[in-house]
């Protein structure tokens, strides 16, 4: 597991779950700059905070925190990929987000004080920068500027919640080809002329997502793969023109 703090003698604390908590009482920087919501600290904003940030660190798998759990600290990513998921009535986990680096993870939940309504799980080795609760609404109340760049961010979630739902009435290969183009901007990463996504989803959880059926979601899978449009890869996809997906009208 990657330790961001073992080094020159440093003793990590590990809490349950596996997850290994650095204490970053100066031993080293708080990389402030991997989150954009902190980049406008002033140096004695970013003092003030340090003694409270821990570090987190999860393996592929690992479960960061569980539907129904007290929202205690806000949760940024700083490096890795999170998958948000809910069980369904059945018991079957459906993948509802997909997380990068900057991003926030459970952040309304933790805004207003309730319980994570979902499960977040680390896709890969990931690390997260956590804050308490409570301090990080006494440094909000201090920073107007910190305090409104979290309420956009909660903003354009809402907004993006707002448009998947709007979504859910347009074709379904319309849907998919929005969900592969959102992972291609979050987590994508360049090759050549094509964007290639790492992230392995099943056809069952491509439907869970966009809200089909999984024949549904095979169907139109296999036949972006014979025309080139979509092609699963071991480790995830790869998109070789990415206006082919763009193209693609919500309506028949």
């Amino acid at each position: 597991m990657y330790d961001p703090d073992h080094r020159g003698g440093h003793v990590p604390i590990h809490p349950p779950g596996g997850a290994v908590l650095s204490d970053e009482r100066g031993e080293r920087p708080v990389p402030w700059a991997a989150i954009p919501l902190f980049q406008s600290l002033k140096p004695a904003e970013r003092d003030s905070l340090r003694p409270l940030v821990r570090i987190k660190s999860y393996e592929e798998g690992e479960t960061i925190f569980r539907e129904g759990d007290a929202a205690l600290m806000f949760h940024f990513i700083l490096g890795g990929r999170v998958k948000i998921v809910k069980a369904t009535a059945a018991g079957r986990d459906v993948i509802l987000e997909i997380f990068g680096p900057g991003d926030p993870i459970g952040a309304v939940a933790a805004y207003e004080e309730r319980p994570f309504p979902c499960t977040a799980v680390a896709l890969e080795a990931t690390s997260l920068l956590a804050v308490p609760r409570q301090e990080f609404f006494g440094l909000l109340v201090a920073n107007p500027m910190l305090a409104r760049g979290l309420l956009l961010g909660l903003t354009r979630r809402m907004i993006e919640m707002t448009r998947k739902l709007a979504e859910r009435s347009s074709r379904v290969e319309y849907r998919i080809a929005r969900l592969f183009l959102t992972l291609a901007d979050t987590v994508g990463r360049r090759d050549g002329k094509s964007v290639r996504i790492p992230v392995a989803l099943n056809r069952q959880e491509i439907a869970g997502m966009v809200g089909t059926t999984q024949e549904t979601a095979i169907r139109i899978m296999s036949r972006w793969s014979k025309d080139g449009v979509l092609i699963t890869a071991d480790a995830g996809f790869l998109i070789p023109d990415r206006a082919a997906l763009e193209k693609i009208p919500p309506e028949e």
